[in-house]
């Protein structure tokens, strides 16, 4: 069971990187302009005729499933060990895939209407600095209200899965949704920073997927008006830091 699961976890990570390997060497190639254009100064009409005129709309599906490749796996590691768990051996695989499909069906959605909201800033203001201002405090106001903690709490449920036929791959898939709906409640705000964010686009992507890893580590909690932020995977930062510097403190000593 170990090593399955570190098998899992490393094709998780290995899918991650190779996303963020793409995105980083083609740049240019993988229609993140199109798909990021919320400082474009043109109409939203003809915002989305230029996107279409630079990339066809497979390289405009192909550029959001990479970036959805490239930040997700941390955050459906739990879900999808939940799923292949649950799962009957010769049905792990697709029971996974349809969590995936499920889950994917929901942030193409949700990476829509995110991108019709950039836009819409971007035609209230021609000024590209005031859409990435209104986006942060978008994004603070929406980490500390009682709402986020709402989604959270969701991002933590693990239903009951059927276990045959048709009823095990409607669950599997339904999860997906779910999941899906919670994370994309969970993470909209942050997700709009990036498109804000003109050629500190991927490395915002990077910040945002870590920052929303490492609050899914925090347990579910009351729902309240409070600040939430990574401050559980500091705690395990700092204590894994600590244990690796104290044997060499205790050699130096010694040596002394």
């Amino acid at each position: 069971m170990w090593c399955a699961t570190r098998r899992f976890s490393g094709w998780l990570v290995v899918t991650s990187l190779v996303a963020w390997l793409l995105l980083a060497f083609c740049w240019n190639d993988v229609t993140i302009p199109a798909l990021c254009s919320a400082g474009l100064r043109t109409p939203l009409s003809d915002s989305f005729s230029m996107a279409f005129v630079l990339n066809s709309p497979m390289q405009l599906a192909w550029g959001w499933l990479l970036m959805l490749a490239a930040m997700t796996p941390p955050l459906i590691a739990a879900p999808l060990r939940h799923v292949r768990e649950r799962s009957l051996a010769n049905r792990r695989a697709r029971a996974m895939s349809l969590f995936v499909i499920g889950y994917g069906a929901v942030w193409t959605i949700a990476g829509v209407g995110l991108q019709l909201v950039a836009l819409a800033a971007q035609l209230a203001s021609s000024d590209a600095r005031m859409g990435l201002a209104l986006s942060a405090s978008a994004a603070t106001l929406w980490q500390v209200s009682p709402a986020k903690q709402w989604c959270l709490n969701r991002c933590h449920r693990r239903p009951q899965l059927a276990a045959f036929g048709a009823p095990a791959d409607r669950a599997a898939f339904d999860f997906g949704l779910t999941h899906g709906a919670a994370c994309v409640g969970a993470c909209w705000a942050l997700m709009l920073l990036p498109l804000f964010a003109g050629q500190a686009h991927v490395l915002t992507m990077l910040a945002v997927m870590l920052f929303a890893f490492a609050e899914r580590l925090e347990n579910a909690a009351p729902l309240a008006w409070r600040w939430r932020g990574p401050g559980k995977a500091l705690r395990i930062i700092a204590v894994q830091a600590r244990m690796h510097l104290a044997p060499r403190a205790i050699i130096r000593e010694s040596s002394h």
